[in-house]
């Protein structure tokens, strides 16, 4: 049987390191996490599926605006694995300290390949939406389906030799409307987008994480520099996801 409880030496040397007002804010986080997993129900999938001893990209849907999918995700990779996942984010949590700290708190990370790189030759497990805010700030109306995915991802996977582990998320889009795609380039530069939210409070929509099989990509590093073949990998990627979505959704009973 797998053990999935790290070293307590491990244990002992990450706490050091992350200092006792980090702790605080992660027993806190993961505390009000668990509560919103029993208010959407959550059910869980393929955990065994993630690395317990290497690095690794997950890759999940994006959607519901809000970004509790991104919290949820990580903290129950936590409580099956007890490896904090780094999550790739959105640059404006980065916009100024009073946003940054809590976001470097809860492992977020600004979203670049560098980074994603860095924290995947440390062997640490790294959360990237490769929809980006296309994904996460698309009306309801175009519910569960996935805009192009970013190439990020694969290059991360091919420079570092690690897995791709494609990850279905739903629930999330029923529990935060989105009425609208706002276009705000004149005010933050170019391809800015943001939601126009129905609610703020979400929706208690029942929820299901489904981890898919990793993907190993059977590539040298110097690939990186085919672009047909990262954006022929990402598309096939995609296409993968897309279908595990749409299965899921035949198979799903109810939404609430």
């Amino acid at each position: 049987m797998k053990n999935f409880l790290q070293k307590p030496k491990e244990k002992m040397d990450q706490l050091i390191k992350l200092g006792s007002d980090a702790l605080l804010y992660q027993r806190i986080s993961r505390s009000l996490m668990d509560l919103m997993g029993s208010y959407f129900r959550i059910r869980v999938e393929g955990m065994e599926n993630i690395p317990l001893d290497s690095g690794a990209v997950i890759i999940p849907n994006h959607s519901g605006y809000a970004g509790l999918d991104a919290m949820i995700l990580a903290n129950e990779i936590y409580k099956a694995t007890r490896r904090p996942a780094r999550v790739l984010t959105h640059r404006f949590w980065f916009f100024s300290h009073v946003t940054s700290k809590p976001a470097n708190l809860l492992g977020f990370i600004k979203a670049s390949t560098q980074n994603g790189v860095k924290y995947l030759n440390k062997d640490q497990l790294v959360v990237l939406f490769p929809e980006g805010e296309q994904g996460n700030f698309k009306p309801t109306i175009r519910a569960y389906r996935l805009q192009e995915f970013k190439r990020g991802f694969v290059r991360m996977a091919l420079l570092t030799g690690r897995p791709i582990v494609p990850t279905v998320i739903i629930g999330a889009e029923e529990s935060h409307i989105n009425l609208k795609t706002l276009k705000l380039d004149k005010i933050f530069g170019k391809n800015t987008i943001l939601p126009l939210p129905l609610n703020v409070i979400p929706l208690p929509a029942k929820w299901k994480i489904k981890v898919l099989k990793p993907i190993y990509l059977p590539f040298k590093p110097d690939a990186v520099n085919d672009s047909e073949l990262v954006h022929s990998i990402a598309q096939d990627i995609q296409e993968k996801m897309q279908d595990a979505i749409y299965a899921e959704l035949k198979n799903r009973t109810h939404i609430f």
